[in-house]
């Protein structure tokens, strides 16, 4: 894509602030400034006592398989993070306050940022809950200005902060959001790179694993800027051709995708990439966890777009780099985490395992719009 004869571009990554987190706090003030921890049961709902306070669970009472949904900046500082395994983030911070997830109020509030920002600039790609790609080209305003009237529309429509990032292009706004957090505010010039980019870990770009990151750390090359400096063969020679492409023009702030706006999306996917490769079979009970995690969240992902999918598909990304995919087609579209589940199980039994696995998505393709929505989340019927 060209930008000859066009205004440059002005591409904005809004991130909300340890949503979910914060918006338990919006209903839980007392929180505030305390380790919390998204990710418990309906057993671990806070209990009101006679004088009317409110008794809290501990991360410490936390026993099963579950893995950490999100948690606050407090609990951060103590190495707490999504996606961990909720036992090891008790081992971390046995104190911190654990709370259960309410998807229907973190909805509620995706819904309300969303339309807040739409007022002020509609060109918006959705990329889930908690995040969107804000296309400012061709908006009126100064960028510093205009980014803080979107934050400030955020803040007065929902009470909670974000985060943005303004540059060129959807890479650089993307690490850019996460420069300042929380409630930052920063923006990038495409002449800023060497100064503001360069020096970060490698890791920083999105679409760089811990997989990829120990690979190129083993190649003596640990920031951005070492990357960017790296000689291409070099990189074919560990990554393939098209990776060691797209590692080189990410190192040097190069994106030419747009903001999509689409509002008819071909698939909705969800994604993660292990901290460290997992064995099918070693590690079965925390891949099942996080499988089913992946599906539930798709099916919230479906539901809030109103779509139903017909084609359930995996995504596998082995310890070698290697991609495989697999995919069913289903007699009656859905929305429902269980058939979703239950469907990408069939796709996971169809696929190698010999391997060990560094990244785990599970795909809804075939997508149809839904008449009305209808029915709670049934993830207490999941069977892990």
């Amino acid at each position: 894509m060209s930008n000859i004869g066009c205004a440059p571009r002005r591409i904005a990554h809004l991130d909300m602030d340890a949503f979910y987190a914060s918006v338990e706090l919006l209903r839980y003030p007392e929180l505030r400034g305390q380790a919390v921890v998204i990710g418990g049961r309906s057993v671990h709902q806070p209990v009101v006592e006679a004088d009317g306070r409110r008794q809290f669970a501990k991360l410490r009472d936390y026993v099963g398989r579950g893995v950490v949904t999100t948690s606050t900046y407090e609990a951060r500082a103590l190495g707490v993070f999504s996606a961990m395994g909720m036992m090891k983030a008790a081992r971390l911070a046995p104190d911190a306050i654990l709370l259960p997830a309410d998807f229907d109020s973190y909805r509620h509030y995706s819904r309300l940022f969303k339309a807040a920002v739409a007022e002020l600039a509609p060109l918006i790609e959705d990329r889930g809950i908690d995040e969107i790609y804000i296309d400012l080209t061709d908006v009126p305003g100064e960028t510093v200005t205009l980014a803080q009237r979107i934050k400030d529309a955020v803040r007065d429509a929902t009470g909670l902060s974000c985060s943005i990032g303004v540059s060129p292009n959807k890479l650089l706004s993307k690490i850019c959001s996460e420069l300042d957090k929380p409630n930052g505010l920063t923006v990038l010039a495409m002449a800023d790179i060497p100064a503001r980019i360069w020096p970060l870990a490698a890791r920083k770009i999105n679409g760089i694993g811990p997989k990829a990151s120990a690979k190129l750390a083993a190649l003596g090359i640990e920031s951005i800027g070492d990357l960017s400096q790296a000689e291409p063969a070099l990189l074919q020679a560990h990554f393939g051709l098209a990776y060691a492409e797209w590692l080189h023009a990410a190192a040097h702030g190069r994106d030419e995708r747009p903001v999509v706006t689409d509002s008819e999306p071909k698939s909705i996917s969800r994604e993660t990439t292990f901290e460290r490769d997992l064995d099918a079979v070693r590690d079965r009970p925390r891949l099942s966890e996080i499988f089913t995690d992946l599906c539930v969240r798709l099916g919230a992902d479906l539901r809030r777009k109103g779509y139903v999918s017909a084609t359930i598909g995996i995504k596998l990304r082995y310890d070698d780099f290697r991609i495989a995919t697999r995919d069913m087609t289903l007699p009656v579209a859905t929305d429902d985490p269980v058939q979703i589940r239950r469907a990408a199980g069939e796709c996971l039994r169809r696929a190698p395992l010999e391997r060990k696995l560094r990244l785990l998505g599970v795909r809804a393709g075939a997508l149809s719009r839904r008449d009305e929505a209808s029915g709670e989340e049934p993830v207490q019927q999941m069977l892990l």
